[in-house]
């Protein structure tokens, strides 16, 4: 064992190439297929960016205006394009402003990697200038994290950063390098990640609990399956589509599951959460199995706890094992990547259709109809309404662009009507619930899928909080819809301050600037529409434009999203108004 070992390090120092650290974090990246950086230079990671500057034919350096965005727009670039999302940053405040995006990646599942400079070896523990414990600080928001303060250490840890969040449940990783080991030299070989000692990303099913599942799904007389963004991260989207057409179930999405199946298919009942829709979140109650695809059973999914589908048998299909049991307890677990366990169990289930429990979807959409739906999509009051600026949306996008969503209000309307025909088409902050997330998270969703329509709805509030994104729109002619949907109030908690704090609207109301002119004065072509009548060109003109565009749509200050689950209710116990 020991000749082997001896004859393999022999062979690998025969490939080595002398180079300083800063070139080696280059040819790293290059190994591992990046091409596309997010970053904000400074001076402990400019070592870093003077190799960059001479790789500018290979590796394109965008340059965000915050570091907070360069973490969005890596995260927009990986839910599109399914690779991995590259960020980087200095130290100090350069390092702590990518937290926000840290921990939004961390609990939604996406897979980036962050470098961030350091201050030199000597200086680590001194406070010098621009030191801060960034590994301290990302530790309980990142998948792994690491110091680098050897040049030597360079080419294994990136490698393993990148194996570590693109495996099993993706995720973020923060890797901090010195400057020291940044100027210092090392003999550089690049051997890709392959595994890591006592890390399983992906468990092996188990034919029994396979079994097990298939009994009580073909006995049941009320399925229901529940989907999530785990479909899409397993790239699963064939296998839910077969296992549900196969069986007749009923399925429902969940706000980071939408577009894993097509929002139109038939066997599609709409959205659970606390805005979704009144039977997919009634009838949880109702069902006797419950198929928990890739989901986590989120408290905003589940309301109150006590409560949520206490009749049914859970069948939980879930890829990490911490999650299994954490909210809700599962009949039976189907550990690993669904789209193995659903490969593996379709032959195991018969044929059916359930129409008689369809029916009752199809009776809840009805009175969700007549007391929501209708006055969204159609209202008879003259102020415009959010739902029909998303409807406008899907006329003109033919169903195929790729909705960004921000934070609020204009989210959950955009959830609920977007229509999709194609994967990997609804970016949202799902679980941190980041306002000021979209704008740069489309930048990174264009330049990941640069053939494809990309709109980002964002309400006034969040827009504000990352508006200096536009620069980048700018300097690099993406071609980026922005569509901001101003009610001048911050509108979710707006909402709340009205149903629960007697219309207390404390720190709720706006007073915005002109956005149609700060967009012009990125020179991007800006509308502005204040009345149906224009609505509908307007929106047309926005698509069929060829550049960056952006679109302000005044709409009702006190419109309220419905359906809603109080928090602290039950699914139950959802309003309707």
């Amino acid at each position: 064992m020991e000749t082997v070992k001896a004859v393999q390090q022999a062979e690998k120092a025969k490939k080595a190439i002398r180079m300083s650290g800063a070139e080696a974090i280059i040819h790293c990246l290059l190994a591992e297929g990046v091409d596309l950086i997010y970053g904000y230079p400074g001076g402990a990671i400019m070592p870093v960016y003077d190799e960059l500057y001479k790789f500018q034919d290979r590796l394109t350096h965008v340059l965000t205006r915050h570091e907070q965005g360069a973490t969005h727009a890596a995260q927009g670039y990986a839910r599109v394009s399914g690779r991995v999302g590259v960020a980087m940053a200095t130290s100090g405040p350069g390092a702590t402003n990518l937290v926000t995006g840290l921990a939004d990646a961390q609990i939604d599942s996406t897979p980036i990697v962050c470098i961030t400079g350091q201050v030199p070896r000597h200086l680590l523990g001194s406070d010098a200038f621009q030191e801060t414990d960034i590994v301290g600080i990302s530790t309980p928001v990142t998948k792994w994290n690491y110091q680098i303060t050897k040049a030597a250490e360079i080419p294994e840890i990136i490698a393993k950063a990148f194996y570590i969040a693109k495996s099993g449940r993706p995720g973020p990783v923060l890797i901090d390098i010195t400057k020291n080991a940044q100027f210092d030299e090392l003999d550089f070989v690049y051997e890709k990640c392959t595994g890591v000692r006592s890390y399983k990303p992906v468990p092996k099913p188990d034919p029994e609990a396979l079994q097990q599942a298939a009994t009580l799904i073909n006995q049941a007389k009320r399925p229901y399956i529940v989907y999530g963004q785990g479909v899409i991260l397993g790239q699963a989207e064939a296998e839910l589509k077969a296992l549900v057409e196969k069986t007749g179930i009923p399925a429902a999405w969940t706000i980071m599951g939408l577009s894993a199946m097509d929002t139109d298919h038939p066997l599609n009942v709409g959205m659970v959460g606390m805005h979704g829709n009144y039977g997919p979140n009634v009838l949880t109650n109702e069902c006797d199995v419950l198929l928990a695809i890739g989901m986590r059973f989120d408290d905003r999914v589940t309301g109150k706890l006590d409560t949520y589908a206490k009749q049914a048998k859970v069948i939980h299909f879930e890829i990490d094992p911490a999650e299994v049991g954490k909210n809700v307890k599962p009949e039976v677990t189907l550990m690993g990547n669904c789209k193995e366990t659903m490969g593996l169990l379709l032959p195991l289930l018969n044929q059916n259709s359930h129409q008689e429990w369809h029916a009752e979807f199809d009776k809840k959409y009805e009175e969700e109809y007549a007391a929501v739906i209708h006055r969204d999509l159609k209202p008879e009051k003259p102020g415009l309404t959010m739902g029909e600026v998303i409807e406008e949306i899907n006329l003109a996008s033919g169903h195929k662009a790729v909705i960004v969503t921000d934070v609020g209000q204009h989210q959950m309307i955009a959830c609920r009507y977007a229509k999709f025909k194609q994967t990997k088409s609804n970016i949202t902050s799902g679980g941190l619930g980041t306002m000021g997330f979209a704008l740069p998270a489309a930048i990174g969703a264009k330049m990941g899928a640069p053939e494809r329509e990309v709109v980002a709805i964002i309400g006034d509030g969040g827009y504000q909080m990352t508006i200096q994104e536009l620069g980048v729109i700018f300097q690099h002619n993406l071609g980026v819809k922005i569509v901001v949907l101003n009610n001048d109030h911050l509108g979710m908690v707006r909402q709340w301050q009205e149903l629960f704090f007697e219309s207390r609207y404390a720190s709720t109301v706006m007073t915005n600037p002109d956005f149609v002119k700060i967009a012009e004065g990125y020179h991007i072509k800006a509308n502005r529409v204040t009345e149906r009548k224009g609505l509908k060109a307007a929106v047309v003109e926005m698509m069929e434009f060829n550049g960056p565009y952006f679109l302000e749509v005044v709409v009702e200050k006190e419109d309220n999203v419905f359906p809603m689950i109080p928090s602290g209710a039950s699914v139950s116990d959802i309003r309707l108004k």
